[in-house]
C-alpha cells in the first residue's frame, strides 16, 4: 500500500457538517482509537464508551500521540489536531450514546476466552439506549454476525464491519450484512463508509470476511514451511513481497497484526468451520507464549527496535534467539 500525503490530511468533508451522523464507539482500545481519529477527521462527531475514567484518559493520550506522528510525518497542523480532539468525547455511562445514528463495537478482549458472549452483551446495552433507527456495527473479524443480531429486539439494525489496519491508510472497508438485516441499516453504513472515505468491499454473512479468510491460511502455510525447512523466514516473505507484488510478506504481516490477535482470528475461523486451514500454528502458539506478539512487543518473527525491522539469526529450535530459551 503506498501511503500519500492526502491519506493523512485533514479531509474537505471535515470542513462541512456531518450531515446530521453522530457515531458512537463502545470500547476505545488500539483499533478503537484509530476508528475515533479517522471519524473525527472526517468531521463526524464521536462519543466513545470505556470501563473508567482512567482507560478514557489513556484512550486520548494515545490518540493525540497518534495524531502528533502523523503531523510529524505527513500534511496536519496543530490546528487540525485540536479540530478532531474536540469532536471526540468519552464516557463511562451509555446514556450518552443516546443520540447516535449509529454506534461501533469495538471492544478488545485480551482474556483467552469466547468474546461473543461480551460483545452481545454490548448490543443489548447499546439497544436499550439508542432510537430505533440507529445502526448498531460489530467489529469483530471472525464472528457470524448474525450471531450478535439475536440478542436485539430489531436485528435488521446489525451490522458487521471490518476496519483494516492502519485504519487512516486503508481505503478500503468490509461491509458485511447477516440475513435480517435491512436495506435501510446497510444503506446507512454505505453511506458512512463514503463519508469516511472508504471504498466499499460487500461481503454477505462470513465470518471472516474476505481479507481475514484469505490471511490466515497463507500465514499458517509459511509456518509450515518454515517448520519443515524449506526457507527462512527472510526469503519465504521476499518471495510473496516481490513475487506476487505484496506490500509486506506473511511473517511480516503476522507481526504487524500481533501473534495474540492473529491467534484470536484463528480461532475463530477454527471454530466456525472446523477446517484445518485455520487452526492455529503450533509455532505460532509456542511463540504468544513466550510473549513474542510481533512489532507491538519488539519481537516476533523480526525483533524490532525504534520501529526498524531486524532479521533474527538463531535457530528456529529457539525462536530466533542466539540463547537458549529453555
Amino acid at each position: 500500500m503506498k501511503e500519500k500525503l492526502e491519506d493523512y490530511a485533514l479531509s474537505k468533508s471535515a470542513q462541512k457538517q456531518s450531515d446530521g451522523i453522530k457515531v458512537g464507539l463502545v470500547g476505545c482500545g488500539s483499533m478503537g482509537q484509530e476508528i475515533a481519529v479517522l471519524v473525527s477527521k472526517s468531521g463526524i462527531e464521536l462519543t466513545f464508551i470505556e470501563v473508567s475514567e482512567k482507560r478514557i484518559a489513556n484512550a486520548f493520550m494515545k490518540m493525540e500521540e497518534q495524531i502528533e506522528e502523523v503531523i510529524s510525518h505527513w500534511g496536519m497542523t496543530s490546528g487540525d489536531k485540536r479540530a478532531i480532539m474536540s469532536r471526540i468525547n468519552g464516557s463511562t455511562n451509555y446514556e450518552d450514546l443516546a443520540d447516535c445514528n449509529i454506534v461501533i463495537e469495538a471492544i478488545n478482549t485480551k482474556k483467552w476466552v469466547p468474546n461473543q458472549p461480551v460483545r452481545k452483551e454490548v448490543f443489548k446495552k447499546i439497544e436499550k439506549v439508542v432510537s430505533s433507527d440507529c445502526v448498531i456495527i460489530s467489529n469483530a473479524s471472525t464472528i457470524v454476525i448474525s450471531d450478535l443480531a439475536v440478542v436485539l429486539k430489531r436485528p435488521c439494525r446489525a451490522v458487521g464491519v471490518h476496519f483494516l489496519s492502519p485504519v487512516l491508510a486503508t481505503k478500503i472497508i468490509e461491509v458485511n450484512r447477516c440475513i435480517s438485516t435491512n436495506d435501510e441499516a446497510i444503506e446507512k453504513v454505505y453511506r458512512f463508509a463514503r463519508m469516511i472515505g472508504k471504498d466499499i468491499i460487500k461481503v454477505y454473512g462470513s465470518p471472516g470476511n474476505i481479507s481475514t479468510r484469505l490471511i490466515v491460511p497463507m500465514i499458517n502455510e509459511a509456518c509450515g514451511l518454515l517448520m519443515e525447512g524449506v526457507s527462512t523466514v527472510e526469503e519465504i516473505d521476499k518471495t510473496m513481497k516481490i513475487g506476487y507484488g505484496m506490500l509486506r510478506g506473511p511473517f511480516s504481516m503476522a507481526d504487524r497484526i500481533g501473534l495474540d490477535k492473529l491467534t484470536k482470528w484463528m480461532e475463530g475461523l477454527y471454530n466456525e468451520y472446523g477446517d484445518i486451514r485455520y487452526k492455529t500454528s503450533p509455532l505460532i502458539r509456542r511463540m504468544v507464549r513466550a510473549g513474542m506478539l510481533g512489532r507491538k512487543s519488539g519481537e516476533g518473527f523480526y525483533y524490532y527496535e525504534n520501529g526498524k525491522k531486524i532479521q533474527k539469526t538463531g535457530s528456529l529450535f529457539n525462536l530466533g534467539h542466539k540463547q537458549k530459551l529453555f
